[in-house]
């Protein structure tokens, strides 16, 4: 059975939230280079077919909560610094999904589908 159009715009933006997150986790970051690292994912991520639109946002002060005890000036890029939305486009259907944490875990997820 094909999947039907619906589904495989689901599919695609499944597959660029893997992509982001496997291939940013563990990135150095601070509060002063948060900014030009969300632009640099989302430019990534944006090259990607079918992708419409990508909003990250790493959120600062959580970044800076997580340094204030620690020795250095910068830590890691995790789920828990990240706040992203995806839009794909995909035969007539958009797709858009939003990555949040829940309970201590970054949950990826449909918020609609349209078309």
């Amino acid at each position: 059975m094909e999947p039907s159009d619906a589904q495989a715009a689901c599919f695609e933006a499944g597959i660029k939230f893997g992509s982001l997150y496997h291939q940013f986790a563990g990135t150095p970051v601070s509060p002063d280079s948060a900014d030009s690292l969300a632009r640099a994912i989302e430019e990534s991520i944006e090259n990607q077919p079918h992708c419409e639109a990508v909003t990250v946002e790493i959120l600062t002060e959580e970044l800076e909560r997580a340094l204030a005890d620690g020795p250095a000036d910068y830590t890691e890029l995790t789920g828990r610094f990240l706040d992203v939305e995806i839009r794909v486009a995909y035969e007539g259907h958009t797709v858009r999904t939003r990555m949040e944490m829940e309970d201590g875990y970054p949950l990826m997820r449909l918020v609609d589908v349209g078309g």
